[in-house]
């Protein structure tokens, strides 16, 4: 992982434009994420503290984040002592992935008490703690780690808290040229590599590592650091004063190995284009910000998936099952014949026989048929076993047609649901299992008496076009309902990809040009699908011309008077129209 001590110094320094700011809102979206609304004289932000296992991190962000019904109860630990205070000193532990922020409140009679926030920036041990800086005890973790787990340090409430353990290493920002020269000789009798500076300076991560070495050296494969270790304290030193004096040049980009990452300095290793920010915030957002969320959404829906894909395969396998059913039932006529075959020549079979060779007169030819016949019935019974099969499958038929019908609808219905969740967000992911709770899937779970959130105004994706028309893009079948049932007008127009499961998209105008009409359909195409494919079918009409048939499933609808467009997705054109999230 690229964030390493150097990242979190320069998150620590953007930080410092927060100090006497004071925290307004509090909410935790995730199990693993913290949003806090600041109030200051340089206006409002939003600060995101993640202790995400994949994806650990704190920055500004811009990203619009659910606000739960019911805040765990860690976020409401945060609100009780933080809410409302003001945040006086934002600090990190040496060069250590590890960030204090202290806050100052008022409590209900009226003194003032100190709080620290601790946020540990360590990968799947990554945890954010409220703790009492005076006596070190601990209020509360957004990740447990009980005795059972861990024997050096226990985050629980009451628990002194234990800094992660230390790792001894040289401080690279205040390190001399003799300490640099006294750890060069050993990694070059270990062979380390660009690894030494790794395991001797704290804050270094492998990136950083391969860096120094590179502007030391260039891209020459002979060892010309066991000769030249002048050239790597050069580079090792002009990299820490950069760091030192705050120089910061946030990139992103590829290395060698087509590997995506980023930094906080600007990096020669990068190779092809490379991305600069202004902040190291902004770097963050576009580097984490759509895999964290996807992350947090792949394990919020793990079980709906599951549970779909379960649901899918059983219809899947029924349908194969009526096909094999309707083939049986094509012979029904068949069966009637060999009956009334039977039924004149039964003085010329004898119980125990296994087939009879009768004339089929029914047939022009007049050909002989051989009849299967069960040797431990009767004549009598055989010919009558075969006009009871023929009446149980003329009966089945209309039965059959009908089950595949449904069967078709509902695998038709369960793919939409499984491509909804491909690009859901948080808020939507609730609403898809609120939908299968009505539908009757799956059991409500939810406490007797809790009040739960109505769903006749779900959440509300709003994308604004390059001519300034708001586009209304639903990402569940609930969304969908809304807005092409109640939310859109007669003249507004409605579009959705052609015989593929998508999203509903509305342009909210009857005075459009082809601008909007395009990234209209280059939002129906990107939320669907065929996401991933070219010349996308989308088609357009008046939502006057949509309808939805009656007893029909969520989001499902008929429509007329359409004409089809062929788009090809464009993920960059998708990410730059301005976009709102409207909860409710």
């Amino acid at each position: 992982m690229a964030l390493d001590g150097i990242v979190t110094r320069a998150i620590v320094h953007e930080l410092q434009a927060v100090v006497g700011a004071r925290i307004n809102k509090i909410h935790q979206p995730s199990p693993n994420d913290i949003i806090i609304q600041l109030r200051s004289s340089g206006g409002n932000r939003r600060l995101l503290l993640s202790a995400n296992p994949t994806y650990p991190r704190v920055q500004f962000t811009e990203q619009s984040f659910p606000n739960p019904l019911e805040a765990p109860m860690f976020c409401m630990l945060l609100r009780k002592y933080c809410e409302s205070g003001i945040i006086e000193s934002v600090t990190q532990v040496g060069m250590e992935r590890i960030i204090h922020f202290d806050v100052r409140q008022r409590d209900e009679l009226g003194d003032v008490s100190l709080k620290r926030l601790v946020v540990e920036l360590m990968g799947r041990h990554s945890n954010i703690i409220l703790l009492d800086p005076v006596t070190g005890i601990q209020l509360e973790g957004i990740h447990h780690v009980t005795p059972a787990i861990s024997g050096f340090r226990v985050v629980m409430p009451g628990f002194t808290y234990t800094e992660p353990p230390q790792q001894h290493k040289l401080d690279p920002l205040n390190a001399k040229k003799e300490d640099f020269q006294k750890a060069f000789p050993s990694a070059l009798e270990e062979n380390q590599g660009p690894g030494w500076l790794v395991a001797a300076f704290s804050g270094l991560s492998p990136l950083m590592a391969e860096e120094i070495y590179l502007r030391a050296y260039g891209q020459q494969e002979s060892k010309d650091e066991e000769r030249e270790p002048e050239k790597l304290w050069v580079a090792f030193d002009r990299l820490m004063t950069e760091i030192r004096e705050h120089r910061y040049n946030p990139v992103t980009g590829e290395n060698a190995k087509g590997k995506s990452i980023f930094s906080a300095v600007k990096l020669t290793l990068i190779q092809g284009e490379m991305q600069t920010y202004n902040s190291i915030s902004e770097c963050m957002e576009d580097y984490f910000g759509e895999k964290a969320l996807r992350d947090t959404v792949k394990q919020k829906t793990s079980d709906l998936l599951r549970f779909l894909q379960n649901e899918r395969n059983k219809n899947i396998k029924k349908m194969s099952n009526l096909e094999n059913d309707l083939a049986e039932a094509d012979d029904a006529e068949r069966y009637r014949i060999w009956g009334e075959l039977l039924l004149p020549s039964l003085h010329t079979i004898s119980k125990g026989d296994r087939s009879a060779e009768l004339v089929n007169y029914y047939d022009e030819d007049q050909k002989t048929e051989t009849i299967p016949l069960d040797p431990l019935l009767t004549p009598s019974e055989n010919a009558q076993r075969y006009f009871k099969k023929y009446n149980k499958f003329k009966n089945s038929l209309a039965v059959i047609d009908e089950q595949m019908e449904k069967t078709k609808e509902e695998i038709s219905y369960l793919e939409g649901l499984l491509q909804q969740l491909s690009f859901a967000t948080l808020s939507d992911v609730d609403e898809i299992r609120e939908e299968l709770i009505q539908q009757g899937y799956l059991r409500d779970r939810a406490k007797k008496g809790k009040k739960k959130k109505k769903t006749d105004r779900p959440t509300l994706h709003v994308y604004t076009s390059s001519e300034g028309i708001d586009i209304c893009v639903g990402k569940n079948n609930l969304q969908n309902e809304y807005v092409t049932n109640r939310l859109a007008g007669p003249n507004d127009t409605w579009l959705h990809t052609k015989d593929i499961p998508g999203s509903h998209v509305v342009i909210r105008s009857s005075n459009f040009g082809d601008t909007t009409l395009n990234e209209a359909a280059q939002l129906a195409a990107y939320f669907s699908q065929a996401k991933e494919s070219s010349s996308v079918p989308v088609d357009c009409t008046l939502i006057r011309y949509v309808r939805k048939p009656s007893g029909a499933k969520p989001g499902f609808v008929i429509y007329d008077h359409q004409r089809t467009l062929f788009v090809t997705p464009d993920e960059q054109l998708i990410k730059r129209l301005p976009t709102a999230v409207k909860n409710g």
